[in-house]
């Protein structure tokens, strides 16, 4: 009797392992297969605002890109760009890379210490991510006395970064999500 019962524990727990080992991989091979799907694009307009294919602002861009993609393994897609106008104080950067990130967390940690030492970052905070997941803050930055919202965000599949010229980390926040979501696609 013992032993019989000593067995049923045994396969009940083995179930329950099997089954709690299964939940636990299952949502790393989600995660993994979104990662893989993920692309990042420069549409013709974001938030309304115009593509710019000015020189100087395009090697700005890609300068910022440079530093996104030294951490990023197995890149899948990049963008850098700018959109607005700078004469009517309108003006955003985007910049990202896609692919799979093993650790988005230091990725973002890894993003936002870089754009400390050269846009003098403070007050980031964590927001949230909106619907495509992921880590993500938001805070004040400023570079030659021009002040700037700044997003940035990390997944499974993705880090990049909004900057929104002549602006704060509230006005920042609020367009964050949408423009993440027109730079950010998954197939």
């Amino acid at each position: 009797m013992i032993v019989l019962i000593v067995l049923a524990v045994l396969l009940v727990l083995c179930g329950g392992g099997g089954a709690a080992i299964w939940f636990a991989v299952k949502d790393d091979v989600s995660e993994a297969v979104d990662a893989s799907r993920t692309r990042m694009v420069a549409p013709a307009t974001v938030a309304g605002r115009p593509k710019l294919t000015e020189p100087e602002l395009q090697q700005a861009a890609d300068e910022m890109l440079s530093d996104i993609r030294s951490t990023v393994s197995n890149e899948t897609s990049a963008v850098a760009a700018f959109y607005g106008s700078p004469t009517g104080e309108n003006l955003v950067m985007i910049a990202g890379a896609s692919g799979l990130m093993s650790d988005p967390k230091q990725e973002l940690d890894a993003l936002v210490q870089g754009l400390s030492a050269g846009i003098a970052l403070r007050n980031m905070t964590s927001v949230d991510a909106g619907p495509l997941g992921g880590e993500a803050r938001c805070g004040d930055g400023q570079t030659e006395g021009v002040p700037l919202g700044v997003c940035t965000w990390a997944d499974r599949g993705s880090v990049g970064l909004i900057v929104l010229f002549f602006s704060s980390r509230a006005d920042a926040q609020a367009e964050f999500v949408a423009i993440r979501g027109q730079i950010q696609q998954r197939e």
